[in-house]
């Protein structure tokens, strides 16, 4: 097994990193009056999740790392997306 020198080597953020493109590929079709309302909100939520996994890899010591990660950030990052999802597709209607 390799490990792991920097955190593009985690699978876990390799998938984050690209559910920010896919973020930012979706908000690109949103109307032009929602760049900075829902647009924004959705694409900052989403690149907070990587860059949260990011900093997690930092962390130096392993209880630094299980506060870190139990902590509700990630999870209502998570929550506010799928709101917002919710909000852009009953806008479609």
């Amino acid at each position: 097994m390799e490990s792991l020198r920097n955190f593009e080597d985690l699978i876990v953020w390799q998938k984050a990193h690209q559910f920010v493109l896919g973020v930012y590929q979706f908000t690109g079709k949103f109307p032009q009056n929602e760049l900075y309302g829902l647009t924004s909100q959705f694409r900052r939520a989403a690149v907070s999740i990587a860059a949260t996994i990011a900093e997690v890899f930092k962390k130096n010591t392993f209880p630094d790392k299980v506060k870190f990660n139990n902590s509700f950030y990630e999870r209502a990052m998570f929550f506010k997306i799928v709101s917002f999802l919710n909000a852009a597709f009953k806008a479609q209607r």
